[in-house]
């Protein structure tokens, strides 16, 4: 979808607020050429504060790649032609599951995901400069995956948690490597769940930065 956008891009000034490895890994897959510049947002917000799920990753994606957005802004050199933030996270219930802070935490939170239907939302943030005030524009989507997990005995359950691999993945699980044996289906964006939906996001980026040559 990208490729006759693809050279366009790759000749602009392109920021990724984001530490993840997946999503700068997505990046390359699909050939898009970013810098990698973190949020330096504390997440901190309360989630009692919003009525659902949805609303807290979206203030949480919008948050996390303002702060990127204030500091480059502010600085005398050329502003990026595209800032791209994101936040994901798992929910069942109503529950909001992020990263585990231990391996308690993870034990904890696959068992409760364990045998479950659960959703992982992921909210996208593009930044792009514009004249006025704010001198800039934000366009902001999520994406919900719908996940089945199968029934995890407590030996498989902390055996998977001693790989380390649950411990920076939203929901404790990390769906491309070896957690994909946790998941026996899925509804809805494969990529998504890694942390990235790819397909919305190329859909984006063929608004913002349309095909000149055609």
């Amino acid at each position: 979808m990208l490729q006759p956008i693809l050279h366009q891009l790759n000749s602009k000034y392109i920021v990724l607020a984001s530490t993840s490895p997946r999503r700068k890994m997505l990046m390359e897959q699909i050939g898009l050429k970013c810098k990698i510049i973190p949020s330096n947002f504390e997440e901190n917000l309360r989630k009692e504060d919003f009525k659902t799920p949805l609303d807290y990753v979206t203030e949480t994606a919008r948050q996390k790649t303002l702060e990127v957005v204030n500091r480059l802004y502010s600085e005398k050199s050329s502003r990026p032609d595209l800032i791209i933030g994101a936040d994901t996270v798992v929910t069942l219930d109503g529950e909001i599951f992020e990263k585990p802070k231990s391996r308690d935490h993870a034990i904890s939170v696959l068992s409760r995901l364990s045998g479950s239907t659960h959703n992982v939302i992921t909210s996208v943030v593009l930044v792009t400069p514009e004249t006025g005030d704010p001198p800039f524009k934000i366009t902001q989507f999520s994406t919900n995956t719908e996940v089945w997990m199968g029934e995890l005995s407590q030996r498989m359950i902390e055996s998977y948690v001693d790989t380390q691999e649950p411990m920076d993945k939203a929901g404790g699980y990390g769906i491309q490597a070896l957690g994909s044996t946790l998941i026996s289906g899925i509804k809805g964006d494969y990529f998504n769940v890694i942390g990235f939906p790819l397909h919305p996001f190329a859909k984006e980026l063929c608004k913002l930065f349309p095909d000149t040559s055609a």
